[in-house]
Order: C-alpha cells, then structure tokens, then sequence
C-alpha cells in the first residue's frame, strides 16, 4: 500500500510492505522513493509516528541521491543553441553539407549534414565517442590509485540512466551515464570515484563518506557543481 506522511512543509510519499520481520525498515532508492518494510501486526499509525522520526533522515537521502539525477533540458539541435562539453558552452553550429561530421571549432560544435533532421543524432554520436575516450582516460589513474584498497572494477561501461549519473554492481561493473560528459573533469572524477568506493563500501555509511572525502578532499565542491550545471 501506499501512504504519505507531512513533515513540515514537505510531503513524503511511501510504499509499506508487511512481511514476517522483527522490526520496521525505511529504505530510500536512488529514485527517491522510500520502501517501508514492517512486520505483519504493526499498525499504519506507527509506521508513520516511525517514519516522522526518520523525516530528517529521509529528506538527507533523498537530498543526496537528487544531485546524481540528470536534468538537462530538451533541445532542440539547431544553430545558434547552447550545449555543454566538458562544463563550457558552445554554441551550435548546424551546416548544410555532403558529408557528415561533428567538431569543436573555437567556441562552436560544427555539425555538418545534408538533412538538417539528424543534427540530434549525429550530435549524440559525437558526445557518446569523446564519452568512451574521456571517461576512459580520467578514470584510470583513478583506479590504479584504489588498488591500494585491493579492489578494481571489473569493467566500465556507458549507459543512458534516466536517474543516476554511476552506478556499479555487484560483481564490480561500474556503470557511468554518458551525459556526464557535459560536466566539468572534476565532476566526473568526482562520480567515478564515489562508484569506486562503493567497491570497498557498499553502502552510505559513515566509513563510506570517509574514504570518499580522503580520496577527493572537495568532493562537495564537484557534486554541487554537477547539480547546478546540468539542472
């Protein structure tokens, strides 16, 4: 079933599960929905008196996971539009042309096509191959770095995420969304190396966010940034 609770200005929507369990369990996704797992005779009034307890818990990790969500406006690829690379604008520069190709050229991504109606295509090309060579070549310092820890992700792959700019499996994939390219170096080192301490830890505890900030001191620096220029 779903419920909601109200602390202070903010609603917080849940989803309760009952099951054969001792106590009450709050989980917040990555999606910013929260579970509520709780035992079968536990009644709806305490599970909210427990979750107005955890509010200020709650509202922290929903804070948290809403700086990995991607938030780039729609475009509409014509000339003169602004798009992101590596954290600096340029200007879109669409041209009528027997060849296709996509260039930085001083403040300019040049696109070049016969059919202006594949400018969205050929762009995003452009952006997933300097994806799979910049993040490639950014990371890899930063995973030798970690063997220290006796961990290394087992692969790297780039894949669109509606909700998450990284995340890593189980069994040592790490996983980057390929708009992280639009963000400045630091940014992206920044999510890589939060995806590598989780190999170590993982999970948000404590211990995690103390690796993290030993091995990226500005560490809040970069995740606000990241929220604030692809919003």
């Amino acid at each position: 079933m779903t419920s909601f609770i109200h602390f202070g200005s903010k609603q917080i929507d849940f989803h309760l599960e009952y099951s054969n369990r001792k106590s009450l369990g709050i989980t917040v996704k990555p999606d910013l929905s929260v579970l509520v797992k709780a035992p079968m005779d536990t009644s709806l009034e305490k599970v909210k008196e427990k979750l107005m307890k955890k509010a200020p818990w709650i509202i922290r990790q929903q804070s948290f996971f809403l700086y990995f969500h991607p938030k780039t406006p729609a475009r509409k690829y014509i000339s003169g539009e602004t798009h992101l690379y590596l954290g600096r604008q340029y200007r879109l520069k669409i041209i009528q042309n027997q060849l296709e190709s996509v260039k930085l050229k001083g403040k300019y991504i040049e696109a070049s096509m016969i059919d202006k109606t594949r400018a969205e295509h050929l762009v995003g090309e452009w952006y997933l191959q300097n994806a799979k060579s910049k993040f490639r070549t950014i990371a890899q310092p930063l995973i030798d770095n970690f063997k220290k820890y006796n961990i290394e992700p087992s692969s790297i792959v780039l894949r669109n995420m509606p909700a998450r700019w990284g995340s890593c499996t189980t069994k040592g994939k790490i996983i980057l969304n390929p708009e992280l390219i639009k963000a400045p170096r630091g940014c992206i080192e920044y999510v890589i190396i939060h995806e590598l301490c989780h190999l170590v830890h993982h999970d948000h505890t404590q211990r995690f966010i103390d690796l993290q900030t030993k091995e990226m001191k500005d560490w809040e620096k970069w995740k606000m940034k990241l929220e604030k220029l692809l919003s």
